[in-house]
């Protein structure tokens, strides 16, 4: 692996197992037998409840948004970096991504990283041969190491989405892909946003600019959850009055079957759109795919 200390910022190969830097001495603690890079935050992390992750553990698999979003990263990858062989996932919770990730490209080599060690304690049932860690994404301890690196709905917890843009690059090779979604339109901020401790929803404009400062170029940049989105708004507009303390995200994701399979097939007929190379300019999420040149 190609290795940056933490400490000192020397870049360094280290074998299979703890890296331990050559210039300085430092390695990252372990918790459980997981590398901790950011140990202080391991179960007190900024931009998230860690005790959402049990429930998330338990729906996402059925739920149409999670399965619909999946289908899509998992496409991106194979579209735009169709012979990858090692992915980094930053944030990546229970493991639902990453898990559709090893099922399609059994060959790549797989890494997740989340800063709460409460998800990688459930992502490591679904991952029983990734390589995950626990780490703070602001300081990434790679450079140059992965050929594709995504981040899944995890820039609008952190105020430090610009510094996190730079890490990935760091991180990447050159000519390695960058894959994010985020949740868009602030016009559509409701409680549901203050219960997952989200800092923004973003506009179009403000991700890629913010992705082209990083120093990527952008391969594609599209809307999606776009024929949902009257539902999401209404949605939206009833709970505009609801407190945090209202909010049960187990509702939220645990729709009847008829109504759950419905969105899941309209998000079906929108992925066709998109793979036909379409941008759709509104929509509750965004995905943007780019570059390391």
């Amino acid at each position: 692996m190609n290795s940056r200390c933490l400490v000192c910022g020397t870049k360094f190969d280290s074998e299979a197992g703890t890296p331990r830097c050559p210039a300085c001495g430092w390695e990252p603690d372990e918790i459980g037998g997981i590398a901790a890079y950011a140990p202080q935050f391991a179960n007190h992390g900024g931009g998230f409840e860690a005790s959402y992750f049990k429930v998330l553990s338990e729906l996402e698999a059925t739920n149409f948004w999670f399965q619909s979003r999946n289908d899509l990263i998992l496409w991106a990858l194979g579209k735009y970096h169709p012979k990858f062989r090692s992915f980094l996932e930053i944030g990546c919770g229970t493991g639902f991504v990453l898990s559709g990730v090893t099922k399609k490209y059994p060959e790549a080599e797989i890494s997740g990283s989340e800063i709460f060690i409460e998800g990688l304690r459930l992502a490591s049932r679904r991952l029983p041969n990734a390589r995950l860690m626990q780490m703070d994404a602001r300081a990434i301890p790679f450079a140059e190491e992965f050929d594709a690196i995504g981040a899944f709905d995890v820039l609008e917890h952190i105020e430090e989405d610009e510094t996190v843009l730079q890490q990935m690059h760091a991180a990447l090779k050159p000519q390695g892909t960058l894959l994010v979604t985020v949740p868009q339109h602030p016009w559509l901020w409701s409680p549901l946003d203050d219960y997952a401790h989200h800092c923004r929803r973003y506009t179009a404009s403000e991700l890629s600019s913010k992705v082209r400062a990083a120093g990527f170029t952008i391969l594609r940049d599209t809307s999606f959850v776009s024929l949902l989105l009257p539902a999401m708004l209404a949605s939206r507009l009833l709970s505009r009055n609801k407190s945090v303390e209202e909010i049960d995200v187990r509702n939220e994701m645990e729709l009847p079957s008829l109504l759950n399979s419905t969105f899941r097939w309209v998000l079906r007929a929108e992925s066709v759109l998109i793979r036909t190379g379409l941008n759709l300019p509104l929509g509750g999420s965004r995905l943007l795919v780019a570059r390391k040149m």
